[in-house]
């Protein structure tokens, strides 16, 4: 298949765009109307053209800081929950009155690391999603900065938007930046740095390539671009790297036209659940494996039996997700039948000696094959 066959994305029914700070801010934080204007106007042309269109934003803590006159973007996390709080209603309020010239209703929704993790809450989000989209609305979406701490926070709308199209089954991931794509280097402070055009797969050397952020206002650099792409590339969908100032880029990109860097989808896409497993869910401790037992989950697709475990780390209780490593790597990660204590008591035992060791056998498994997922 030749570059053109790949780019081919005109029949694709569900987008997913996310934009920037960079591209919807001047270097003051304040907002750039006229960018926004183009952005709108190309989203609504998507609609238009049969597209299902949902908006990943960036920008309320730039709008925060452009209304309250601040010279620079807060530091702390209630300085910056603060200066989102007045951002994030001003930022709405642009989108819907642009949308609406083109008669186009917009939804606002916030959503946290928290929302994801919780495996009820992920589904529904992805439920509402779905019903604004039937409904012929348009999600804009949001990290919700006013609520986020540390623990819960995205940290950038990459990963965020990455998370959304998985949830949202796109079938198509487009990040807007201030840079056009992956390079060999910095092309900011490296005159040798080449362009990428083509990414099949994210290799060692491939995250090397990543770089901080751009721009002092934006908190995604390529490292979180990197980790989108992975997300993007596991679920199924083709992912976008493009600089989001470049005229008309959406609609050029749509249309095929050579723009940015392509993360190509691998054939095998994960299962919505094992999705969630392995970019979603909340790690809450370590399994650590013997070499039969990392051969049987990697190259034969088997279970993890308790008579493979070698030790264990942190404090999970049946249903939560842990890492399985084998000595210094992580090979998985999966749905735990037992707790941390109950894997202890069973570690290196027979599955017919279970009852025998915790007065019960609810499980032959520690992880069952369909809760596990490999690292990627």
């Amino acid at each position: 298949m030749n570059n053109d066959e790949l780019r081919s994305f005109a029949h694709l029914k569900r987008i997913v765009v996310k934009v920037g700070s960079s591209t919807l801010s001047y270097s003051t934080g304040k907002l750039d109307i006229n960018q926004m204007e183009h952005l709108v106007r190309e989203l609504a042309n998507l609609k238009n053209a049969g597209k299902e269109v949902i908006l990943v934003t960036s920008g309320a803590q730039g709008a925060g800081i452009g209304r309250l006159g601040l010279s620079s973007k807060p530091k702390t996390i209630p300085e910056k929950q603060a200066v989102a709080a007045v951002g994030q209603g001003l930022l709405m309020h642009m989108y819907e009155k642009l949308f609406s010239e083109y008669g186009i209703v917009v939804a606002q929704v916030l959503l946290t690391r928290e929302d994801i993790m919780d495996r009820k809450r992920f589904l529904n989000a992805r439920n509402a999603l779905d019903a604004l989209i039937h409904m012929d609305a348009v999600p804009i979406i949001n990290e919700n900065d006013t609520i986020a701490v540390d623990e819960i926070k995205f940290g950038d709308n990459d990963t965020l938007s990455a998370m959304v199209a998985s949830i949202a089954d796109a079938e198509l991931l487009i990040l807007l930046s201030d840079i056009d794509g992956l390079y060999t280097g910095n092309p900011n402070t490296d005159k040798d740095a080449a362009f990428i055009p083509l990414v099949a797969d994210i290799t060692e050397d491939v995250e090397k390539l990543a770089g901080g952020s751009g721009s002092n206002l934006g908190t995604g650099g390529m490292v979180t671009k990197i980790q989108a792409a992975k997300i993007a590339m596991s679920s199924g969908f083709p992912m976008v790297i493009a600089h989001g100032r470049e005229d008309k880029v959406i609609s050029r990109l749509v249309e095929g036209e050579q723009l940015g860097t392509l993360f190509l989808p691998r054939e095998n896409r994960l299962h919505s659940k094992k999705r969630w497993i392995a970019f979603g869910s909340c790690i809450q401790g370590k399994i650590f494996v013997d070499e039969g037992a990392k051969k049987a989950l990697i190259e034969e697709g088997k279970s993890l039996l308790p008579s493979g475990v070698t030790g264990i780390e942190g404090d999970f209780e049946m249903g939560n997700t842990v890492c399985v490593w084998f000595n210094d790597r992580e090979i998985g990660r999966g749905i735990v039948n037992y707790s941390s204590t109950e894997t202890g008591r069973i570690m290196g035992k027979k599955s017919k000696e279970i009852e025998k060791f915790l007065g019960h056998k609810d499980f032959d498994e520690v992880i069952h094959r369909n809760n596990f997922v490999l690292s990627v």
